[in-house]
C-alpha cells in the first residue's frame, strides 16, 4: 500500500472515531429542561420526568451519531403520550420545508386512508387531476410505479389506531407531490373496478400563501355556496383549509351572505388547525352571548375561550349573530383548533357534529430551537370544552356518524354533507 493510501486510511480512521460534538448532548439536556419548565401538567401525566432523564441521558452520552441522540430525545418526549411533540432535524426545519414546497406541486387530489386503501374523496375543480378525468371514489393503487397500500398499511400500523390515518395520509401526500411541471404516473381503480393508468401534471399548490411564525408556508383555500335541503330549506355551506387570519374576513362575508338561510354547514374535514384564538371570533357569528367554549390549561393557570358575539356585518351595518341551525363536518384529519371549535360548539349545544371521530390532537404547541439547530415542538397547554371534556387522545365524537363512503362518492354523493344539509335545512 502506498504512503498516500496509508495516510488516507489513517485520516479516515481518525474521522470515524472522532467524538460527537458536545452540542448534541447539550441539545438532549435542553429538550428535557424546556419540557420540564413548560409542560402543562406538573404531574407529567404520571410520568417520573427526572427518572426519564436519568434513564435516557446515558444513551445520549454514549451516542456516536446525531441520529442516536435524536432517537433518545424522541423516546423521551414519546413517554408523555401526548400529541404536538415532535423533533424536527435541522435539515428538515420549517425553513427547509418552505424552500422544498415552493418548488413542488401536486395533482389536485384530496385523499384519505380509508379501509386500508387510498381513497380519493375530492378533486380540485380547476386542477390537473380533474382535467385528466379522475373522479371522487376512485382508488390509488400506485404512484410512479410504486404500489402504495403496503407502505400506507405499515405507516398506519406503526402510528397506532389514533394516528394511523394521519400518518398514512402524510406518506401518500408526499408520494403525490413532486417538482412543479413533472407528471405523476397514477395507477387508479375507477368506480367500475377497472384499472386506469393516467399521467397527471403536478402544479403549484392552490390558495393564498401565508407565513405563520416558523411553520412552513401554508396555503389558505376557501369555498362557499348555497345549498337546498329536500324539505326546501336553504343552507349555506362554507369550508376553509386552515385557521389563519386571512380566513376571518372570508367567514364574515360567508355568514353574512347566508344570514337569511335556515342553516349553515361548516366543513372542517381535513382541516388540521392553526390559530386557536380565532375560535372566539368565529363562534361569535353564531352565539348571541359571551359564553365559554372551553379553556386552555397551562402550568400557570387557565385561559378561557369565550365566544365574542359578532354584531357588525363586514360592511359596517348592525346585525345579530346567525340564529339558524349550525352543522359542523369533521373526519379523522380534523385536528387541533378545528377540534376545539367543533367540540366547544357541541358542548354548548350550538352545533350538531357530523362525520367521523376527529384526530384527538388538541394541544397547542411551542417551537424551540435546540443548540444543535434541531427544532423541538412541544405542547404547553391542554384544552377542555365547556362540558369539561378533554379532547386530547379522544377527539370529538360526532353526534351523527357519517364516515367517508366510496359507494356514495362514486355516485356523486357526500354522505356526511347530505345528512348535515338535511338537518340544517329543516324548517
Amino acid at each position: 500500500m502506498s504512503r498516500l493510501a496509508i495516510a488516507g486510511a489513517a485520516l479516515l480512521t481518525l474521522a470515524w472515531s472522532a467524538p460527537l460534538d458536545p452540542v448534541w448532548l447539550q441539545s438532549f439536556d435542553a429538550a428535557w429542561r424546556i419540557i420540564d419548565e413548560t409542560y402543562y401538567d406538573p404531574a407529567f401525566n404520571g410520568v417520573d420526568w427526572p427518572a426519564v432523564r436519568r434513564d435516557l441521558r446515558p444513551r445520549a452520552e454514549a451516542a456516536s451519531t446525531p441520529d442516536e441522540v435524536r432517537s433518545a430525545i424522541r423516546e423521551m418526549i414519546g413517554r408523555l403520550g401526548d400529541s404536538h411533540f415532535v423533533l424536527i432535524p435541522n435539515g428538515q426545519t420549517p425553513a427547509a420545508t418552505r424552500a422544498a414546497r415552493a418548488t413542488s406541486g401536486d395533482p389536485g387530489i384530496d385523499v384519505r386512508y380509508h379501509e386500508r386503501t387510498a381513497l380519493i374523496v375530492g378533486v380540485a375543480d380547476d386542477g390537473p387531476a380533474k382535467e385528466a378525468g379522475v373522479r371522487p371514489g376512485w382508488l390509488i393503487h400506485a404512484v410512479d410505479g410504486e404500489p402504495v397500500e403496503p407502505a400506507l398499511s405499515q405507516a398506519a400500523a406503526a402510528a397506532g389506531p389514533r394516528l394511523g390515518s394521519l400518518e398514512a395520509w402524510r406518506l401518500l401526500t408526499e408520494k403525490l407531490r413532486g417538482p412543479i411541471g413533472s407528471r405523476a404516473h397514477l395507477s387508479l381503480v375507477d368506480g367500475h373496478g377497472s384499472r386506469r393508468e393516467i399521467r397527471v401534471e403536478r402544479r403549484a399548490e392552490e390558495g393564498e400563501p401565508v407565513k405563520l411564525g416558523t411553520f412552513p408556508t401554508l396555503h389558505v383555500r376557501t369555498a362557499e355556496r348555497s345549498m337546498q335541503a329536500a324539505s326546501g330549506g336553504k343552507v349555506g355551506y362554507l369550508r376553509f383549509s386552515v385557521w389563519l387570519t386571512p380566513v376571518d374576513p372570508f367567514i364574515a362575508r360567508a355568514v353574512d351572505a347566508h344570514r337569511g338561510a335556515d342553516g349553515i354547514v361548516i366543513d372542517l374535514r381535513g382541516n388540521p388547525g392553526g390559530l386557536a384564538a380565532m375560535l372566539m371570533g368565529v363562534a361569535g357569528h353564531f352565539v348571541p352571548d359571551r359564553v365559554s367554549l372551553g379553556e386552555m390549561r397551562t402550568r400557570e393557570g387557565a385561559l378561557r375561550f369565550y365566544a365574542n358575539p359578532r354584531k357588525v356585518a363586514p360592511d359596517g351595518r348592525p346585525v345579530t349573530p346567525f340564529a339558524g341551525r349550525v352543522a359542523i363536518l369533521v373526519d379523522a384529519l380534523t385536528g387541533s383548533a378545528s377540534e376545539c371549535f367543533a367540540g366547544g360548539m357541541q358542548s354548548i349545544g350550538r352545533a350538531r357534529v357530523f362525520g367521523e371521530r376527529t384526530m384527538g390532537q388538541a394541544l397547542p404547541a411551542l417551537f424551540d430551537r435546540l443548540p444543535s439547530g434541531d427544532v423541538l415542538v412541544h405542547a404547553y397547554a391542554d384544552f377542555v370544552t365547556a362540558s369539561n371534556t378533554r379532547l386530547e387522545g379522544r377527539g370529538v365524537e360526532p353526534d351523527v356518524g357519517a364516515p367517508w363512503s366510496r359507494g356514495a362518492l362514486i355516485e356523486g354523493r357526500d354522505s356526511a354533507l347530505d345528512l348535515a344539509v338535511e338537518w340544517a335545512g329543516q324548517r
